[in-house]
């Protein structure tokens, strides 16, 4: 049996990471943001849309006509962006990984070593800085993300952060290492750069078609898709808000094909998956969606992931359990 991690804004939020909402507020103090993009900001998120939905606005005017306002706007935007995702990596240097570090089977390092592979929707640079060269047990040494190599250029993080070394994709490496725990991204990464120094991340709307743009991000779909196509897999499913169609689908095809079972941690534990209206009158049917999952939903945590792993010992024991850690002692043992 195989078990696999699937993370989004939710686990990295556990270290500061921002939340969608978070993002947006972010990004109305950021200098890059003037009056006109504030406004456009402001009008989408009032119809119920939040950052990644004005980055995908801005997207399509430019894709349909170029201006020299929507390109101002799109520029001004995808800077700020990057502005954030760089105040999030200085947070996640100055900020302790581990809850603890008394006891080996507590710690985040160790319970991510037991993984076959972790995929991630973020763009943050958090695993990279706290957890490669930290790998603890498991069957692994090393973690990597593979089909990407180093430019030899650094971006400049912050004054207290170490610089962080600049990737871009490396088709003669599209491959996995066996040795080694995959760490792949599935939107791309802040970090990693295309052609003249164009960020490759995927933000947005209309995420499947640009996804299918760049090699790089078709490749690591596919060993998303490989993974979920084996029998016996257990995927572990930390802060993603089921909100990405081309995921959703990749998730349900292999429950209805293979029998996936899913582990949720998120703050709405399983309600997550429920979409409904909660301030409709009249009580409307679960979702189709929720409705094919829940049998293969075999565990769940509203707790936060952080204390869990500092002194929530019922909690880590649901965790452990998953991954065929039956009680908190073997955990130790292991």
């Amino acid at each position: 049996m195989q078990h696999i991690l699937l993370t989004g804004a939710g686990f990295s939020h556990n270290w500061g990471g921002l939340l969608a909402n978070e993002a947006f507020e972010y990004l109305l103090g950021c200098p890059e943001v003037d009056l006109d993009l504030r406004r456009i900001l402001w009008g989408i998120k009032n119809r119920g849309g939040n950052f990644e939905d004005t980055l995908a606005r801005l997207q399509g005017a430019y894709d349909a006509q170029i201006s020299p306002q929507t390109e101002q706007n799109l520029r001004n935007l995808t800077a700020a962006v990057h502005r954030m995702f760089g105040q999030m990596s200085l947070g996640f240097g100055l900020r302790q990984f581990e809850p603890q570090t008394k006891n080996m089977a507590m710690m985040v390092s160790a319970f991510l070593s037991r993984f076959d592979a972790i995929f991630t929707l973020n763009q943050d640079t958090l695993l990279e800085q706290r957890f490669f060269g930290n790998v603890i047990g498991g069957k692994y040494g090393a973690c990597y993300i593979p089909g990407v190599k180093e430019t030899g250029s650094t971006w400049e993080v912050g004054a207290y952060a170490k610089p962080i070394p600049l990737q871009t994709p490396d088709p003669q490496n599209f491959r996995l290492v066996p040795t080694k725990l995959p760490y792949i991204k599935l939107h791309g990464s802040c970090d990693w750069v295309y052609g003249e120094r164009n960020h490759l991340l995927i933000l947005g709307g209309n995420k499947e078609a640009n996804i299918n743009k760049h090699p790089i991000l078709k490749f690591n779909h596919s060993i998303f898709s490989d993974y979920l196509s084996k029998t016996g897999i257990r995927l572990m499913i930390i802060g993603y808000s089921f909100n990405d169609e081309h995921i959703n689908k990749a998730i349900r095809k292999a429950v209805e094909a293979q029998g996936l079972t899913l582990f949720i941690i998120d703050p709405l534990g399983i309600d997550v998956l429920d979409k409904r209206e909660p301030r409709a009158q009249i009580t409307q049917p679960i979702g189709e969606y929720m409705e094919a999952l829940s049998p293969h939903i075999i565990a769940a945590s509203r707790r936060p992931l952080f204390s869990s792993f500092k002194s929530d010992f019922v909690e880590h024991g649901k965790l452990m359990c998953f991954l065929n850690l039956k009680t908190f002692s073997t955990a130790i043992d292991g």
